[in-house]
């Protein structure tokens, strides 16, 4: 057999034979080389030109960084007890379409258990974002049962809840936090970026479920805020509330403030409002307990502001302590205007004037001197002036510029009328009495140095005004309700109509503001009574046995020796103070 007929041709085979154009193969291999050449630049683009982009995403799906919250510092009085603390709880947050997946029994147990209802829980998951707080400082027993629910997407967040073991005694000292762990009031406030430290961060990986699956890198340590040390003693704390609420229970009053002073560093010992509040339990807050009237409420002083003319016209030498000046008949006319005293006296010494709270005395001492004199002598006591006590909300009061004082002015306010203050300036202008003359800064902290004073008057001066307010509580004089059994006392009542738009109106103020023991002062205790509404209204009257009372168990308190062999009290005599 020939070779030719061993095997069939392969392009001569119908089966084999190409029955497609030769371009079309051709075309599709082209468009096979375009698709790769695609795909090899598109992978370089990816690969090379966006990666940071693309890590960027991916990462934002997957990686979170978690705040590490620092403890925030606590605060405590001078002896070292606690008066505010942070307690660990819980926030308990959720990724609202995990959470919308668990059955109705489920989502009903966990509102009861956030103590909120059904309607309101899916209203909070009914959101487009991927994190949602549903109840923030949860304690742990309740975050316990609600991860025992086992419901996706629900986790939780370790956070601190301010907890106050002085409630309402310590509020306006204290103040409180919010939510966010910020100071809102009083020295968490004042000294937020102190106690608050500094959080920390840490980069995770979690999954879908909120879990997290790697810890990749620390980016910040915590830092815990600092402990604060105050110079408020909260047993003289608790006694001043105590008596103040006892006297607005008695009187009936709309409000009142108590204020303890230590002479020798300037420290505040005590601060006290009425009505409080318990910074522990919020949900219902008014205006009214939350007013640090110590600090924010200004009110016109009365015969508080006597001693300070007194001194002035002492310190100047138109006057010594046995001057004699005319009070009679009991009235003086200025202007338009006439002015009167609670009581005709006659013709009674600079002492008496203080003594038995004289209007026309005063008036006429203030009269003697000029305006200028009795402005600078004001404002260096810090009426008029923002104080400077690191402390939120104090205001500066009210005392116009000398210039534009008419003499009836000037008359009014020399017996403290016309002029507005607050009890915590009051209380500091009383340093320049209790200190032989000068006068230091205030601190809420404690502090152990004797800060140098500033002299205002001389030591002689001092002195002679120690006495005649020591007269002042003596029989005859106007504050004998503030006596101490053991201890001599000076003071000075206060009485003033309230100002009402612009008017004034059938309401009163009564206040005291005194120091003990006289011999050697120690503290310095101011009372102020709001809107006593029964037993009476002078500040003799409603607040002297509030200071009686206060300083007694201060000075006790302190171990501060008597500094009188008299132990009983003699019968209330006293007289009534002019307004």
């Amino acid at each position: 057999m020939s070779r030719s007929a061993k095997g069939v041709s392969f392009s001569s085979s119908p089966v084999l034979a190409v029955k497609l154009p030769v371009w079309r193969s051709k075309l599709v291999l082209f468009f096979l080389f375009v698709a790769f050449f695609a795909l090899l630049v598109r992978a370089l683009w990816l690969q090379g030109m966006t990666t940071e982009f693309l890590q960027k995403q991916g990462a934002s799906r997957y990686t979170r960084t978690l705040e590490l919250p620092a403890t925030r510092g606590k605060i405590t009085d001078r002896n070292g007890e606690v008066l505010a603390s942070s307690v660990p709880v819980k926030a308990i947050w959720a990724i609202p379409d995990d959470v919308l997946d668990a059955s109705k029994e489920k989502l009903r147990e966990l509102a009861g258990l956030l103590e909120m209802s059904e309607a309101e829980l899916r209203k909070k998951l009914d959101s487009d974002r991927q994190f949602v707080y549903l109840r923030r400082q949860v304690e742990q027993d309740v975050a316990d049962k609600v991860l025992a629910l086992g419901i996706g997407g629900i986790e939780t967040r370790k956070e601190y809840k301010r907890f106050y073991p002085e409630g309402e005694v310590m509020a306006h000292v204290v103040g409180f936090t919010n939510v966010e762990d910020i100071g809102q009031e009083g020295i968490e406030l004042a000294s937020q970026n102190n106690l608050a430290g500094k959080t920390g961060s840490r980069r995770v990986i979690k999954d879908r479920l909120g879990r997290i699956v790697e810890d990749i890198e620390s980016i910040r340590e915590p830092h815990d805020g600092k402990e604060l040390t105050l110079s408020i003693d909260s047993k003289i704390q608790y006694i001043a509330y105590t008596h103040l609420k006892e006297a607005l229970e008695k009187h009936k009053a709309k409000a009142g403030g108590a204020v303890v002073l230590d002479v020798r560093t300037g420290e505040v010992l005590a601060l006290v409002n009425l009505p409080s509040f318990n910074p522990n339990e919020r949900s219902v807050l008014t205006g009214a307990q939350l007013r640090n009237r110590v600090m924010t409420d200004t009110f016109e002083p009365g015969s508080t502001m006597k001693p300070f003319t007194v001194a002035l016209a002492l310190e100047t030498g138109r006057v010594t302590p046995d001057t004699v000046i005319q009070t009679a008949p009991g009235s003086m006319t200025i202007g338009t205007a006439t002015i009167h005293d609670a009581h005709k006296q006659g013709a009674l010494t600079v002492a008496q004037v203080i003594q038995k709270s004289s209007n026309i005395g005063t008036v006429k001492m203030a009269l003697q001197m000029p305006p200028q004199e009795m402005w600078e002598m004001f404002t260096t006591l810090g009426f008029g002036q923002q104080p400077k006590f690191g402390f939120p909300g104090a205001v500066a009061g009210r005392l116009r510029n000398f210039k534009t004082w008419r003499p009836i002015e000037q008359a009014t306010m020399s017996y403290g009328h016309g002029i507005s203050v607050s009890l915590i300036q009051i209380a500091r202008a009383y340093m320049i009495f209790a200190r032989n003359g000068d006068t230091i800064p205030l601190t809420f902290q404690k502090s152990a140095e004797m800060p140098a004073g500033h002299r205002v008057i001389s030591e002689k001066t001092a002195q002679q005004m120690r006495l005649m307010l020591e007269a002042a509580t003596e029989p005859g004089g106007t504050g004998t309700q503030a006596r101490i059994a053991g201890y001599r006392v000076g003071g000075k009542t206060g009485t003033a109509h309230k100002l009402e738009h612009g008017r004034y109106v059938n309401k009163y103020v009564g206040d005291f503001v005194g120091f003990a023991p006289a011999s050697n002062p120690r503290v310095i205790v101011a009372v102020m009574i709001d809107e006593p509404s029964s037993g009476g209204y002078y500040g003799g009257t409603v607040a002297g046995p509030v200071f009686s009372a206060i300083t007694a168990n201060v000075l006790r308190s302190l171990n501060v020796a008597p500094d009188t062999s008299v132990t009983n009290l003699i019968p209330d005599t006293s007289v009534q103070e002019s307004m």
